[in-house]
């Protein structure tokens, strides 16, 4: 059942890019270069020589800064991105002047896959951000396995950036305090046509994955880079949720360098090269994407043990358009490995039903402190013509819904 809004137009995603224009490639150089003043950062491109347009770029995504150094990167030729559609809200114009491709979080669209042959044929650049979302922890995410499908249809060499420091400098988790870290990006070809059209999707995806491979605290310590603000910790406890010592969920809190669970009393310090210490006993992840990985670990055990169950009320608000999101107030909100992802509510007197299976999402859009409605935690489950930001009444739990999301899929994807 769908939203009984009185105007029942949604945003039509359908729409083709246009080609950009060259005085806009030229302007997002300059806006580019002028955000960028201040910031230490570097560029470089890796067996680029003799490289043009057309071909596909797949980046790593830390934060928004990303944009701005990839197109440092690409210019001077056309680029057409993939963008979110909350990417769109309040400006579709904006948008679709500088000839991006809009697109609902985690939905199937086959009309993607028309828009970027366009974009290829004419013989401009296709950018995407495959991991589609910013990493929570500095790692490389789940990739879905049609990426290698896509880019053997187009036959056009594949190009990959890699963005360092950027996660460093701006972390999900806090990305309200800016660190002083210098940034580092480094565009590489990876696979030239002939290779693309002589390789498998399976090779292909194996190639990607291969480039794309980053972990931002192991770059951290490998190059000596010091993050010394007091408040360097603040905002770790949204992803570090677990507590290795009692295992209490949900519990973590932060403050100035340290990490400390309120059940047990167990403290850990953020060092200034990005790895953690235990204040007593042992230190059971001094690496921070371990610690990340074991949480997703206990998640998959708990599905696998038919234990795996989340029930809340929600906040919801919705963006059909761009315009405006509409505030459909409280839902009930439910993510099982039987029947995936279910909201159910009432808007303008009526009931409506949102539901995703497991097989059918592959990750959840999770957002910390989501600028654009309120600042609290926040996910995004989206239809083809809708999307639904869910405030959870419960703290501190959407990580643990997004590993959820991924191991279901795998584990799903996996019995097939």
């Amino acid at each position: 059942m769908e939203v009984n809004y009185k105007n029942k137009r949604s945003y039509n995603t359908k729409k083709y890019p246009i080609r950009q224009p060259v005085i806009i490639v030229w302007l997002i150089w300059l806006l580019s270069k002028i955000a960028l003043i201040g910031k230490k950062y570097k560029v470089e491109k890796i067996g680029m020589e003799g490289v043009k347009p057309p071909y596909i770029l797949l980046s790593n995504h830390q934060y928004f800064i990303d944009f701005e150094l990839a197109a440092l990167l690409t210019f001077p030729h056309r680029v057409n991105n993939v963008v979110s559609i909350d990417g769109y809200y309040r400006r579709p114009w904006l948008m679709e002047l500088i000839g991006c491709i809009c697109k609902r979080k985690f939905t199937n669209d086959i009309h993607l896959v028309k828009a970027i042959n366009r974009v290829i044929c004419r013989g401009d650049i296709l950018s995407m951000y495959p991991e589609a979302r910013y990493t929570p922890i500095g790692t490389l995410a789940y990739l879905p396995e049609s990426l290698g499908k896509l880019v053997k249809l187009n036959k056009c060499p594949l190009v990959v950036i890699t963005h360092h420091g950027n996660h460093l400098h701006t972390p999900f988790w806090n990305f309200r305090k800016k660190r002083k870290v210098p940034l580092h990006t480094v565009m590489k070809l990876v696979l030239t046509a002939e290779q693309v059209c002589a390789m498998t999707p399976a090779e292909i995806n194996a190639a990607i994955r291969d480039a794309m491979q980053y972990d931002e605290y192991r770059y951290q310590k490998e190059n000596g880079i010091l993050i010394t603000e007091p408040w360097r910790a603040e905002g770790l406890h949204k992803v570090l949720y677990k507590c290795p010592h009692c295992m209490a969920e949900s519990k973590m809190v932060t403050k100035g360098t340290a990490l400390f669970c309120t059940v047990c009393g167990k403290r850990w310090n953020l060092e200034e090269d990005g790895s953690l210490r235990a204040l007593e006993g042992e230190t059971e992840f001094p690496h921070i994407p371990d610690w990340f990985e074991w949480e997703r670990m206990e998640v998959r055990k708990e599905i696998e043990r038919g234990e795996y169950a989340f029930h809340d009320t929600v906040d919801v608000y919705s963006l059909p358009r761009c315009w405006r999101y509409f505030h459909l107030g409280e839902a009930t909100f439910t993510h099982t490995a039987e029947e995936g992802f279910v909201i159910e509510g009432f808007y303008n007197g009526k009931p409506y039903r949102v539901h995703r299976t497991p097989e059918s999402m592959i990750a959840l859009h999770i957002e910390y402190d989501y600028c654009y409605i309120k600042p609290f935690d926040c996910v995004d489950i989206s239809t083809d013509r809708d999307s639904f930001y869910c405030y959870p009444a419960k703290k501190n739990v959407i990580t643990k819904l997004a590993f959820a999301t991924e191991e279901l899929y795998k584990l799903k994807t996996e019995k097939k």
